[in-house]
């Protein structure tokens, strides 16, 4: 017999019970998962301000509170925790106040928290939900960003309608170039605007205008006088996408004053402490389908620019002044890991930490937010690989200390393995690639696992040895988990994301398949038990391998684009896709296109397939799942269509559907991970 305290009382607890406890990650456990984002360092620098994320199972969406933590982790209390949300906070210049966005008393509006008495007053009274907040220098005024509706356009309209009469809806009349944005669907009309407000409340006042967005970070100028941001008001900026410049706005007056004139995206403007530098992030465009995003510095008015990073070869972002205004801190990716680093104004590079990580919850994909005190102790969230994450201060010295455990109380009694680094070259050209194991939590390299390949999206984005839900969820459920980083991946250099420019899907195929042989050479993969699966580019490319290869015993293809040309006018990135995925537009060129649709090989599929997409997506439209498993069909494929509800290209966003697409996908597998049991197609 075991015992165990409840309430002061110690009750028997059979053994049988015990051995009953769940001792793996279940479905329920995605709904109780907490993870730390956005730090904030809080006056006097020896506590930190977090939002704290969880999943309101009722409500079927996240939940983002804020919570302060001492850096020597003790003191972990909430300062606005409930129901509702409160997320996005800033500290006032003087260090007296601290705003907020909440969602307390209906729509989301500014707060703003005295941070001696605790005493709270409502800022603003908008009617849509404003972004971006950001003190004046002086601490007098707060500006923001906010989406602003404008009349919708028509050219006809009928006149007569019977007052009372049943009619269908107006007919919704479009002539923008992009006229929907997955996450959200048909686009409003209007456009994302700044406004000033005074920070101790009052009304507030629109001061950019016109057709075009002015939206992402926001810079004060030094003296409070002007906000710098990233706006693209070219004429053709919906074909012209990347080409945004730094806008400097007079906050009296309106006036625009473009600051930057490059021909690729200049954005996430940052002043230095001392108001004598201007940050931001950016690249001169070459056309390729995946550019190195760098840091530069100039003077606040414009010119004198100069580049930070030249030698850094990956992308730079979340990019921070230190206090002293002699460098910044930036976060970026290589191999795989999301680093932390410090880059001093004559261009000398400081890696800080490389263990950022741990919120990207469905997949695992490279993430994590961080905050500097002024004495330069780096508060970051932590990627540990079988957590979320968790907020880690590390000081000057390198010392770490641990100041949150979220999930222990859901993990600390289950087995969760951590992925397993794998490195191998390519067949292709013998270039070293990257990729993670993950074993199930009863793992015995004697025996013979089944194996799961799951493929990244992107393509030009990259995984890591992060925690992920559906990687950990598929190893409790027996199977040896593989992902990895083929050629097109981020965080190896703008050489190996382009290997695919213009060739996609290529022989990343190859390294794909190069990463299951390296796996099944280990000992432990039952060669006749391999599985499939990905989703967006990875989608992409689960329909590529199951045209060329019959190796795996069932595939899920989820959210793929399967024919390029069509794909051309129903995403919402189609501008984009033309321009640098391709040569021509496919009227022009329509080889190309069919040549990299995965619909030109479905005639050689014989895997069972899965195809699963969001209802609502328009990133690949399910339009395009629809193509395939009706192609499937005709083709005598055993094979069925999952249509995942209220659900856009991230599927994930609700944590029933992350449950509902990681359930499907294991219901297929298993389904012919035994025997050889048949589906028959009409």
């Amino acid at each position: 017999m075991s015992t165990v305290l409840l309430s002061g009382s110690v009750i028997a607890q059979s053994d049988e019970a015990s051995a009953a406890m769940p001792t793996t990650i279940e479905y329920q456990d995605l709904f109780h998962l907490e993870y730390a984002a956005n730090p904030v360092v809080m006056p006097g620098g020896k506590q930190v301000l977090y939002e704290r994320r969880s999943m309101d199972i009722m409500n079927d969406t996240l939940r983002r509170n804020l919570w302060t933590v001492a850096l020597d982790g003790s003191q972990h209390l909430p300062l606005l925790s409930d129901s509702k949300n409160h997320f996005g906070a800033v500290v006032s210049p003087d260090k007296s106040k601290l705003a907020y966005l909440s969602s307390k008393e209906g729509k989301i509006q500014i707060y703003l928290r005295d941070l001696a008495t605790g005493n709270t007053a409502r800022v603003t009274d908008v009617q849509m939900s404003p972004g971006g907040l950001r003190f004046s220098p002086d601490g007098k005024m707060l500006a923001f960003s906010m989406f602003t509706p404008d009349k919708p356009k028509s050219v006809f309209n009928i006149g007569f309608k019977p007052e009372g009469a049943n009619w269908a809806d107006e007919a919704q009349y479009i002539d923008q170039t992009l006229f929907q944005r997955d996450g959200a669907g048909m686009n409003r009309p209007g456009n994302t605007h700044l406004y000033v407000v005074p920070a101790l409340g009052g009304t507030p006042r629109q001061i950019t205008f016109g057709q075009h967005d002015y939206a992402g970070t926001l810079a004060w100028t030094h003296d409070s006088t002007h906000i710098i941001v990233s706006a693209n008001t070219r004429e053709d900026a919906d074909f012209d996408i990347f080409n945004s410049d730094l806008i400097a706005v007079e906050i009296r007056s309106g006036k625009t004053t473009k600051l930057t004139d490059g021909t690729g995206p200049e954005s996430n403007p940052a002043i230095s402490p001392d108001g004598k530098k201007l940050a931001f992030t950016g690249f001169e465009d070459n056309g390729k389908s995946s550019q190195i995003n760098e840091l530069y510095v100039m003077n606040p008015q414009g010119g004198d620019i100069r580049q930070l990073t030249p030698k850094l070869d990956r992308s730079v972002s979340d990019v921070q002044w230190a206090q002293d205004s002699k460098g910044l801190y930036f976060s970026y990716d290589n191999k795989g890991k999301k680093h932390v680093a410090y880059v001093a104004l004559d261009g000398e590079i400081t890696v800080k930490t490389d263990a950022l990580g741990g919120q990207s919850i469905g997949r695992p994909y490279t993430s994590g937010d961080y905050a500097v005190t002024d004495n330069g102790d780096v508060i970051y969230t932590q990627s540990t690989g079988d957590r979320p994450a968790d907020l880690v201060a590390m000081n000057r010295k390198g010392a770490l200390t641990t100041l949150t455990d979220l999930n222990g109380d859901l993990f600390d009694h289950k087995t969760l393995n951590k992925p397993e680094a794998l490195t191998l070259k390519s067949s292709v050209d013998e270039r070293e690639l990257q990729a993670w194991i993950v074993t199930p939590p009863d793992f015995d390299a004697s025996k013979k696992y089944p194996l799961i390949l799951e493929i990244h999206g992107g393509p030009h984005t990259a995984y890591g040895p992060e925690f992920s839900t559906e990687a950990q969820m598929f190893a409790a459920a027996g199977y040896v988990v593989l992902y990895g980083n083929p050629r097109g991946s981020t965080s190896q250099g703008s050489e190996f994301a382009n290997l695919i420019d213009k060739n996609y899907p290529s022989e990343d195929y190859n390294d794909l398949m190069d990463m299951v042989d390296a796996t099944i050479a280990k000992g432990y993969i039952d060669e006749d038990k391999l599985f499939v699966t990905g989703g967006s580019g990875g989608g992409v490319l689960t329909a590529w391998i199951i045209g060329n290869t019959n190796r795996f015993k069932a595939a899920v293809v989820a959210k793929p684009v399967i024919n390029w040309t069509s794909m051309i006018g129903t995403s919402d990135i189609y501008t984009f896709m033309t321009r640098y995925w391709f040569t021509d537009r496919p009227w022009n060129d329509y080889q190309q296109y069919w040549n990299r649709s995965p619909l030109s090989l479905v005639g050689n599929v014989t895997t069972p397939t899965m195809v699963l997409t969001g209802e609502l997506d328009v990133r690949t439209p399910m339009s395009e799942s629809e193509q395939y498993y009706g192609a499937l069909r005709l083709e005598g494929v055993e094979s069925s269509l999952v249509r995942i509800q209220g659900a856009y290209h991230g599927i994930a966003v609700k944590p029933s559907n992350l449950a509902r697409k990681i359930g499907y996908i294991l219901a297929w597998f298993d389904k012919y991970k035994d025997g050889d049991e048949k589906q028959e197609a009409p």
